[in-house]
């Protein structure tokens, strides 16, 4: 079957699914007015260099980020406070620190930087989620259930954005559901119990109802843990998981787990960002090391953003005029996005009003009549 993309929409944010029949292969987050900035060339402003840290803070315009002497191309010592130069995003900000960035561009992004003037300044916005998603999968149909949006597509994508309402079946729902679950079944009746912290993500596999009938216990707990393989590499994929990433597997001695290892690498050798399995600890677990560039789905569906635009999704599918009484930082994180409540506006007529209730829990919301 051929893979589609798929677009589900709604107020501030769109559920961008790649699919084959009720199969997820990818999947992102899309918030026009909360881009994570990766891909974006600015014009930066240089704050200072830190050679203990081998690398430069560089002002990028209500950011700060940083640029590590490997990504600088010339010699270090012709950037020094104040020097203007042209660097790109090459992943997103994470656990209160900047943005990285390369100051490794392309030549049109050099004649770009190199051409402009005056302050630091967003020169070029990288691609969003789905281009990048439309990009990776050149021959599928992109189906969008929104008119406004496929009409702006199809400036970029031509023929090959088309209208589908809904965007998603009961099977591609429930799978993109699943993706906010802190578990996931496997094959074989298996169950991956993910839990990320801000070190690294834990991953333990539970076999759940599956047995050993029919063969030795050990034997039965191999097959099984290979079988997981490709829907555990997926799951990796789709959630975006990164950093540093254990892997307790069901059952297996420690010492029998490395015999897992040429499946497994080979399990996550589609991903595009490359994870590299690192080995086995002493205790067994499989050590993988993905790169960070976009923040993590438990990321993005988490929190004040999450929270409030959780509530327009609510509201666009109540009909009539509705307030909403939400917790100080979801109204600020809602007033903060450009996008988000003009977008409920237009697809309702009529536009929320908005009411910050300090005594609510931090991410809690209730939809009113005023």
């Amino acid at each position: 079957m051929t893979p589609r993309i798929l677009v589900e929409t709604a107020p501030g944010e769109s559920r961008v699914a790649v699919a084959v029949g009720g199969a997820l292969l990818d999947f992102a987050l899309w918030r026009p007015g909360a881009p994570d900035g990766v891909g974006d060339l600015h014009r930066g402003r240089v704050l200072a260099r830190v050679p203990a840290m081998a690398g430069t803070f560089v002002a990028i315009g209500g950011a700060e980020g940083f640029l590590p002497d490997s990504d600088v191309p010339g010699p270090l010592a012709a950037i020094s406070a104040g020097t203007m130069l042209g660097v790109r995003i090459s992943r997103a900000a994470q656990g209160g620190k900047g943005p990285r960035l390369t100051a490794r561009l392309t030549e049109t992004e050099a004649a770009l930087a190199t051409a402009a003037a005056g302050p630091e300044q967003c020169l070029l916005a990288g691609p969003d989620p789905l281009e990048r998603l439309a990009a990776a999968w050149p021959d599928a149909p992109v189906l969008v259930d929104e008119p406004a949006l496929l009409a702006t597509l199809r400036g970029t994508l031509g023929a090959r954005a088309r209208l589908a309402r809904p965007a998603f079946d009961d099977a591609i729902a429930g799978a993109v559901a699943s993706l906010a679950e802190p578990t996931a079944v496997l094959p074989g009746g298996a169950i991956a119990h993910i839990h990320p912290t801000p070190a690294l993500v834990a991953i333990d596999i539970d076999s759940g109802r599956a047995s050993a009938a029919g063969a030795g216990k050990g034997v039965a707990q191999a097959a099984l843990n290979r079988a997981l393989l490709p829907a555990l590499a997926r799951q990796i994929r789709l959630r975006n998981l990164s950093g540093a990433i254990l892997i307790d597997f069901a059952g297996m001695a420690a010492k029998r787990r490395a015999s897992l290892g040429p499946v497994l690498a080979a399990a996550l050798a589609d991903d595009p960002l490359r994870p590299r399995l690192l080995g086995f600890t002493a205790l067994g677990l499989a050590e993988i090391l993905r790169p960070r560039v976009h923040p993590p789905l438990h990321e993005l569906m988490t929190g004040p953003h999450a929270a409030g635009l959780a509530a327009l999704r609510a509201a666009a599918a109540e009909p009539g005029r509705l307030a909403l009484r939400a917790a100080p930082a979801v109204i600020s994180a809602l007033q903060a996005d450009p996008f988000a409540l003009p977008d409920l506006t237009r697809r309702t007529g009529a536009s929320l009003v908005v009411r910050s209730d300090p005594t609510l829990a931090a991410t809690a919301w209730q939809l009113e009549r005023p």
